[in-house]
């Protein structure tokens, strides 16, 4: 008989944890919660049972999909420990509800309780900008989510700039995942104009991830206006409801973000016909307002030219009616002095002064006899 192995308490404590690490590093059980219980609101214990057997669980609520309750089935990934102290549990990594109806009771339960703080509210809700410029596309490279918005966005309009952030849109990582890609594009220096996170179809298990609190929160909390295009037609997933607008499908979400081109390009054309025909028709009314502007001014030219003549006209009858030459031509003379003074008046000349009598055909110089003064 070989030597007995004897361990002191703690050391078996620890050589059975290194066994454990050793043969089980990470598992992943299903089962059916039971005696779920929160300390602090910070500590979370239940038990995960079948028929004929239970394991104990522990967790933090920042490990939790969500709100749970007992008679959920879920699948717990985590690391079996003997603790020192509280026997042996399963330290939980990650939880997620499995099966139809747990996973709808799961997310029945978050749908409550995110409801009641008003991250499903119309009134949060923000407009997308269209078109936006830049665009920070949540999903997995490669998948047919992917290839359909870029092939609908590249076709409905050109210039657009798409931030791809990579993710897992299913399974236990894509949760958290997606969530730290909304944070980082909410980090970039110079922000996107809209987040869309994207997937194609699937089962109900396949696009839990999106009705996680993990990415809720995420897309709630967004400074960047978000999208959510989840390819199924049956019930909305929660991140849906806490997006700013929600898509059918992929390729629905570049459709409501972006205009057609060929469309726009046909409606930019059919205005310039109709500015043109407006141009035309405003040329021409501006041409008929000046024609009669300008037939208006040449009237009151016409009319002031007409005045003006006939006042040129008076004056000149009037001039011509004081035209010494015309007296000269009825017999009438001009006296003046030798010194060619215009005599008009008697007082004007002594008896002996020599004078020019100028008539219509010469003129006659004479010397004054006599001076008599009165009216003929």
């Amino acid at each position: 008989m070989g030597t007995e192995l004897v361990f002191g308490v703690s050391d078996f404590v620890a050589y059975l944890n290194q066994t454990l690490e050793a043969a089980y590093p990470f598992v992943a059980i299903e089962g059916e919660i039971a005696n779920l219980r929160v300390s602090k609101n910070r500590w979370v214990y239940f038990d995960l049972k079948d028929e004929f057997a239970r394991v104990s669980c522990f967790a933090t609520v920042y490990q939790l999909p969500g709100p749970l309750e007992d008679g959920l089935v879920v699948r717990v990934s985590g690391t079996p420990r003997l603790h020192p102290q509280y026997n042996f549990s399963v330290n939980v990594q990650s939880i997620v509800p499995v099966g139809e109806g747990s996973i709808k009771r799961a997310s029945d339960l978050l749908r409550v309780k995110l409801a009641a703080e008003g991250l499903f509210d119309e009134a949060r809700k923000r407009v997308l900008p269209y078109p936006p410029s830049k665009v920070g596309l949540v999903t997995a490279a490669g998948s047919a989510a992917y290839a359909d918005f870029i092939k609908i966005a590249g076709a409905r309009w050109r210039g657009l700039e798409i931030i791809h952030a990579n993710v897992a849109v299913q399974g236990d990582e894509a949760s958290g995942q997606i969530a730290a890609a909304i944070a980082q594009l909410n980090a970039l220096p110079e922000l996107p104009d809209v987040i869309v996170i994207t997937r194609g179809g699937g089962s109900v298990d396949d696009l839990q991830a999106f009705s996680t609190e993990t990415v809720v929160r995420a897309v709630a909390a967004s400074r960047v206006p978000t999208l959510v295009a989840i390819g199924h037609e049956i019930d909305l997933s929660l991140a849906e409801l806490a997006a700013d607008k929600q898509a059918s499908t992929p390729s629905n979400a570049a459709e409501l973000l972006l205009p057609d081109r060929t469309y726009v390009l046909k409606a930019l054309d059919e205005q310039r016909r109709a500015m043109a025909r407006h141009m035309s028709q405003s040329v021409a009314n501006q041409r008929s307002i000046v024609e009669a502007a300008r037939q208006q001014l040449f009237d009151r030219v016409e009319r002031v030219l007409d005045g003006t003549r006939q006042a040129l006209l008076a004056k000149r009858r009037l001039v011509g009616a004081y035209d010494p030459e015309l007296a000269l031509r009825r017999g009438y003379a001009l006296v003046r002095t030798a010194g060619g003074e215009l005599v008009k008046r008697v007082n004007q000349v002594s008896v002996g002064q020599n004078l020019q009598i100028s008539l219509r055909d010469g003129t006659i110089e004479a010397t004054a006899n006599r001076v008599k003064k009165g009216k003929l």
